[in-house]
């Protein structure tokens, strides 16, 4: 049957029960209604529609059939036939002819449904009151939605005549929303509700009540999900995960990315300007940065968020200026322009921000504002981008420039020219140097500029034009560095400035100076000064750098006999420090001066690259330092490189890259390194040392971060590929403190000790060949022939104690050898030397003779370095015994001879790791080498008859001592793992701790140590104290007192007693200290960050916070709770606008502590369960007291409050391995004892605000706690007899539902809902859809008001 037919039906069926009613109409005078005939309309009308719609049913016409049947009743102009019409309608869906889904769509979507007619409007929404209940729970939602956006076509205003379309109206809300009801998810209600309801989108304001309660119904649930405080914690730059989502903001609004349709507070709904700002005024910040916005490098996106704050950062810092006094201009506000125009240059350079557009912002912030100090900073930092991009972009997008003139500088004085003696001078006339740069454009492209220069700056312009005549330039001013910075892009007068800088370094072969090993290097030994090179703009040290690295890429492919000068390595060591041009800074040093020099087999020269990553650079980004680690393990395979002075530079080298990894930094580099092409690049194919000290980097990060953060295939594999490379294993008391995976590894894949009586017996065998055999080429045949045992060092071991001589054959061999493989032969030896000391007894007489010997061997006969030695030594796997004898040799090698130890102490007196101050460097260098001049070479007692001749590389900033710190830092860690040693570490430290002022990273070493050992330390006060103690000791002439340690611990330190339980006050002083830090005013001695340890002052303040706690005599749950209770118990002495910031200081700080020092707050949360007003069932008014913010406004707040927000600190700040330990938590600890509701929304509030991080890095653990919410509801309701806050813990599962969890536990969940009394089965019944007996679906009575 065709369409027309079925609405002919639909017609005629109409008509006919129309017709009746017409009659009815006419006679209504004269007709008598009686029951009967009422009933048998009714009937006689229903089976017509009854058939027609059986009819369609069969002709699968249903749709066709409503819609016209619906349009019909629309036509109808008499509200009692639509009465009649829609109740034959209800009376289909009674019988399940017709679903009231359909009928409610099709009704509301009838364009002639409008509240201007009102019988269809009033009949309509009547009947969808009575037949909605028939309604699926999605068709529900879609009704919801429909009558919603239909309520926006009622004005605001109007006459009270439509009263009764509205009422109508709101009585089908009002009944969909009924949470009693539950006739779809609340939660899917409230969607809909803020999608329709947005803010530009008005509804009348009876209509708007019911809705705003509606959606107010749903705070607590919000209140749930939300971190307390939240817009008031703030991350840590270069401690922080700058790679997690935690502090992502939205790209366009910066506001948090709240999930879900949620009322959450006016707080966290706000653009958090604050928070984006924070992070953009520490150095280092770039990478969080772009992790906060979502920025992509490969993505060209304008970001109008960030570009706006980067101004009014500029505007800050303007305003900051001009309250400062002169003295202050040339210190530290000098490098924090520095580092804005670095920000500028980056954020723009990658089209993140707009160069014109910022300048017109500039503009109209400084309207009307007298900033004559501001602005001479504010044009270096538009000089900054525009003298190294105006060559390349249109002159158009600089030309807001002239702006600024106009309502910076004034037509009626003229400003006097600096005083080109300070640094600051630069500054003052950038101004005029833009100028310049302008005018060349316009010269170039042909255009005049649409004004002149202004009056004020003509003595400026005039002092350039004079100056371009002078050919003589002096480094002891700043003349160089303004000229540079005004005609960077006029070569023709450029040249002349930039060639003195650059002649100044270069020198030339006429004027020579010597290296370590007599090599001779060009003359110039000072280099550029820092306040020089940081006057320079970006273009001119571009340039600067471009002209150094072609000078040394020529020198490499043409071999030149004639080393660098040291004034050029220094240099350029130096530019390596600016992150604005990392382009050919850095990324230009690995990517392409490194691999030319190894292609050009130009090894003094890569001698030299090395020397420099290794003691000059800071803050390199990690996967250039993993890449490097890559290209030196690659070098160490090359048969050119096995020679001594280099592989001993590449294996120190690679050994301080892979100490210096940080925690945060192994997994995401590790694991990114093992997705590429050559993913095991970053081991080493032999050395056994080098994989070694990569295992326990690993073993220390996966301490500090949580094994969850290491649970990947990658990590494994690594582990795979270092055994087939070099197979070990590891003493018990290496592994004992090896975290659970790391050790579980190693005791499923042990590797055999060698049998040290074979291995005695075939040195005998081979000892024996040696003394009789002859023919010297037969002996050097023999003993470096490829494939045989390596016993060579165990020879000369025997040889010199019994004839405390070497012959000459012996260098022979050796050298034949060559580094790479003597590395085999010297750990037989270690082994072999600990094996015969044991057999032989400790007794003095052979101890001395073994220390004699082996100091033989290093300084006399040049056979072996002191630091390859004992790093082999530190590394070996022996028993208890045998490393007790191990280290007994190491400690006497070290402190008994004078060699090492005069050594030590001359350079530590004579020298500062302050390099980057420093001019006469190079002179205290050789003047160290000359005292105490260093063999790669067996060149002690050679046969002069046939001398080997060797090669020395060039070395500019090494040495024993340099070399041997890392070196130390693992000697100082095997020795803690000993039991037996108690005190030896301490001497050790007694003796080199003073080496500890040329280390690298002294804080972060002893933090690492107290974090990892936390254990064994906790029993050795005295060890932990003379630790941190060292490094304070060994920078007390360099630095202020106050830098490292408190007061309080300092006088710790003077006293006799290892026994000290501080009390509250000084925990108070100490997080006060680090809050005053974050907060920008650093109680620290200033220095420039760019050469520091850590990146910004509050990293520096975090870390030596940790180490001072870690390093009190105090258990580390009791310095927990001490730090919990600066906020718990002293918050009434903190500034109540400050608490927060008190509370993110904690946080911090417990975060970066071991997991013994969260102890105590796992105990605070579980004393707060147990507590009388939690446990007793309506002992309290939950949702009034979590709320930590409104309470705490209202000088309310409970402990359970401050426990709740000090705990969502610490857990925002925390890792996820960290966090990957919530599940047991729960399950183990807090579970037991929930029997309340109110134990329950404590529960949620804790761990509610946590579930998106979870459900993003560990859906795993996301899984394990949503189980156990069900669990712990079960347990809630068996115990409660009444609960009353059914709807929020409804929505609370709702909102994990569908944001967070779907349907990955459906399952086990279904299993928990069944068990629950009907009201909780009500309305969680979507969750699992699970069939709800009919008398629980009788509406209920409402629970208590939450």
């Amino acid at each position: 049957m065709s369409q027309r037919t079925i609405e002919d039906v639909v017609f005629d069926v109409f008509n006919d029960i129309l017709k009746g009613e017409a009659f009815e109409e006419a006679f209504c005078s004269v007709i008598c209604h009686t029951e009967e005939t009422e009933k048998w309309k009714k009937e006689y009308c229903v089976n017509k529609m009854k058939n027609m719609f059986t009819q369609a049913q069969q002709e699968e016409s249903v749709e066709i059939a409503l819609k016209t049947y619906i349009h019909l009743v629309y036509e109808q102009m008499n509200s009692g036939r639509v009465t009649l019409l829609t109740d034959l309608l209800e009376s289909m869906v009674e019988q399940n002819i017709v679903s009231a889904r359909p009928i409610c769509e099709i009704l509301l979507n009838q364009e002639k449904l409008t509240y201007k007619s009102p019988h269809i409007w009033n009949g309509t929404f009547k009947l969808i009151r009575k037949i909605v209940g028939g309604v699926d729970y999605k068709g529900c939602r879609d009704i919801l939605r429909m009558v919603l956006e239909k309520s926006h076509t009622i004005p605001m205003v109007d006459n009270v005549t439509i009263m009764s379309q509205i009422n109508v109206m709101m009585d089908v809300i009002t009944y969909i929303l009924d949470r009693n009801t539950c006739l779809l998810p609340a939660y899917f209600a409230i969607n809909e509700i803020t999608k329709v309801c947005s803010d530009d989108k008005t509804n009348h304001w009876k209509l708007g009540k019911l809705l705003a309660e509606f959606i107010d119904s749903f705070r607590p649930a919000a209140q749930m999900f939300t971190v307390s405080g939240r817009s008031h914690l703030v991350p840590i730059v270069g401690h922080s995960l700058s790679t997690s989502h935690v502090w992502r903001l939205n790209t366009s609004t910066l506001k948090f990315p709240l999930n879900g349709p949620l009322p959450y507070d006016k707080d966290l709904c706000k653009p958090q300007t604050g928070l984006l700002r924070y992070v953009l005024e520490q150095p280092y910040s770039r990478e969080m940065v772009g992790n906060m916005l979502g920025l992509n490098k490969q993505v060209k996106q304008r970001c109008e968020v960030l570009e706006e704050q980067l101004v009014d950062l500029v505007v800050m810092a303007m305003e900051r200026s001009e309250n400062e006094d002169s003295a202050a201009e040339d210190g530290m506000n000098q490098l924090l322009w520095q580092h804005l125009s670095s920000q500028v240059i980056y954020f723009v350079l990658f089209q993140f921000a707009s160069f014109p557009h910022m300048v017109l912002s500039l503009y109209e912030k400084l309207k009307g504002r007298n900033m004559n100090k501001g602005r001479d900073h504010l044009m270096w930092v538009l000089l900054q981008f525009i003298s190294g991009s105006i060559q390349k972009n249109p002159l158009k997008d600089f030309l807001p420039v002239m702006k600024l003139y106009d309502l910076l500088y004034s037509d009626n004085e003229i400003i006097k020219m600096a005083d080109v003696s300070k640094a600051q001078s630069t500054h003052k006339v950038a101004s005029t140097c833009i100028w310049i740069h302008l005018l060349k454009k316009a010269q170039t492209v042909q255009v005049k500029l649409p004004r002149p220069i202004p009056y004020a700056l003509q003595e400026h312009q005039e002092y350039f034009e004079q100056n371009l005549q002078s050919k003589s330039f002096s480094l002891n001013d700043f003349r160089i560095a303004l000229l540079c910075n005004a005609y960077s892009t006029n070569n023709d007068f450029f040249n002349l400035p930039m060639g003195k800088l650059m002649e100044s370094i270069y020198g030339d072969n006429k004027h020579t100076t010597l290296l370590p090993g007599n090599i001779v290097a060009c003359a110039p030994t000072q280099p550029l000064p820092m306040n020089l090179l940081d006057s320079l703009t970006v273009h001119a040290k571009m340039s600067l750098i471009h002209s150094i690295v072609h000078r040394v890429m020529r020198q490499a492919k043409t071999k030149s006999s004639v080393a660098h000068a040291p004034a050029l390595v220094e240099t350029y060591s130096r530019l390596l420090v600016y992150m604005e041009i990392e382009s050919l800074g850095i990324k230009g040093f690995i990517s392409q001066l490194l691999p030319t020099v190894f292609t050009s087999h130009a090894w003094g020269i890569l001698h030299t690259l090395l020397e420099m990553f290794s003691y000059r650079l800071h803050h390199t980004q990690p996967h250039y330092r993993v890449q490097l680690l890559a290209h030196l393990h690659t070098l160490a395979t090359v048969p050119q490189t096995n020679q001594n002075q280099l592989h001993l530079c590449v294996e120190s080298t690679a050994l301080r890259l892979i100490s210096g990894l940080g925690n945060a930094e192994v997994q995401p580099q590790l694991s990114r390194m093992f997705t590429e092409q050559n993913r095991t690049g970053f081991l080493s194919t032999e050395s056994e040392e080098l994989n070694r000290a990569l295992v326990l980097t690993l073993a220390r990060a996966v301490h500090v971060n949580g094994p969850e953060s290491f649970a990947a295939t990658w990590f494994r594999e690594i582990l795979n590929q270092i055994m087939q490379n070099t197979p070990h294993s590891w003493p018990d008391n290496t592994l004992v403190c090896f975290p659970q995976n790391l050790r579980d590894y190693f005791q499923q894949n042990i590797i055999q000790r060698e049998d040290k009586q074979a291995l005695k017996r075939n040195v005998d065998t081979e000892y024996r060949k040696w003394k009789s055999m002859a023919n010297e080429d037969d002996i050097i045949a023999h003993f470096s022939m490829q494939g045989t045992a390596p016993l060579f060092l165990c020879i000369i071991w025997k040889n010199m104690l019994e004839e405390h001589n070497l012959p000459p054959t012996a260098y022979k061999v050796l050298d034949r050898l060559g580094p790479r493989a003597l590395s085999s032969h010297l750990r037989t030896f270690a082994d072999y030397m600990v094996f015969e000391l044991n057999l032989s007894g400790v007794s003095g007489q052979n101890i001395n003779k073994y220390i004699d010997t082996l100091n033989d061997m290093v300084w006399k006969y040049n056979i072996v370095t002191i630091d390859r030695l004992v790093l082999c030594l530190a590394l070996r796997n022996f028993d208890e015994n045998e490393a007790r004898l191990c280290y007994l040799i190491t400690h006497m090698l070290l402190l008994k001879p004078v060699e090492f130890k005069t050594r030590v102490h001359d350079f530590v007196r004579e020298n500062s790791p302050e390099h980057w101050l420093q001019s006469n460097w190079h002179e205290k260098h050789m003047t160290f080498h000359r005292k105490y001049p260093e063999k790669f070479y067996y060149e002690g007692i050679q046969d002069l008859n046939s001398p080997i001749q060797h090669q020395y590389l060039p070395v500019y900033f090494g040495n024993v001592c340099l070399r041997f710190i890392p070196v130390l830092d693992i000697l100082l860690h095997r020795i803690i793992e000993q039991p037996s040693l108690s005190n030896l570490a301490e001497k050790i430290l007694e003796s080199l701790g003073i080496l500890y002022k040329f280390h690298d990273h002294p804080i972060t070493y002893v933090y690492n140590t107290l974090h990892y050992y936390h254990k064994i330390l906790s029993q050795r006060a005295g060890l932990k104290r003379r630790l941190v103690h060292s490094v304070m000791h060994a920078y007390q002439d360099i630095r202020p007192g106050n830098w490292f340690l408190s007061e309080d611990y300092q006088q710790f330190i003077k006293s006799d007693s290892l026994e000290w339980d501080p009390d509250l006050e000084y925990y108070i002083r100490l997080i006060g200290r680090l809050v005053d830090t974050i907060n920008g005013n650093s109680p620290f001695p200033t220095c420039d960050w760019r050469f520091n340890e850590f990146p910004s002052p509050a990293a520096h303040a975090l870390y030596v916070t940790c180490v001072e706690m870690m390093a009190l005599p105090v258990p580390g749950d009791k310095v927990g709770r001490c730090l919990l209770d600066v906020v718990l118990k002293s918050c009434s002495h903190l500034p109540r606008n400050k608490v927060v910031s008190w509370m993110n200081a904690v946080g911090l700080v417990m975060t970066a502590l071991p997991d013994t020092y969260w102890h105590a707050l796992n105990n605070k949360i579980y004393e707060v369960i147990n507590s009388k007003t939690l446990a007793t069932p309506g002992g309290c008014q939950p949702f009034q007291i979590f709320n930590f913010t409104v309470s705490h406004a209202q000088i309310a707040e409970q402990y359970s409050s401050y426990v709740l927000a000090i705990c969502h600190a610490v857990w925002h700040h925390a890792g996820i391995g960290q966090l990957s330990q919530l599940p047991i938590f729960l399950r183990e600890t807090l579970k037991p004892s929930v029997k309340t509701e109110e134990q329950l929304l404590f529960i949620f509030h804790l761990f509610g605000p946590f579930l998106q991080r979870l459900h993003s890095e560990k859906t795993k653990c996301l899984m394990e706690i949503v189980i156990e919410f069900y669990e712990i509801l079960v347990n809630v309701d068996r115990y409660c007899e009444h609960l009353r806050y059914v709807d929020p813990i409804s929505d609370f599962l709702y909102h994990v539902k569908y944001m967070f969890i779907g349907d990955l536990v459906k399952n086990e969940v279904e299993k928990f809902i069944r068990t629950l009394r009907p009201a909780l089965q009500l309305r969680l019944r979507f969750i699992s859809h699970i069939n709800i007996p009919e008398e629980a679906l009788t509406p209920l009575a409402p629970p208590m008001s939450t």
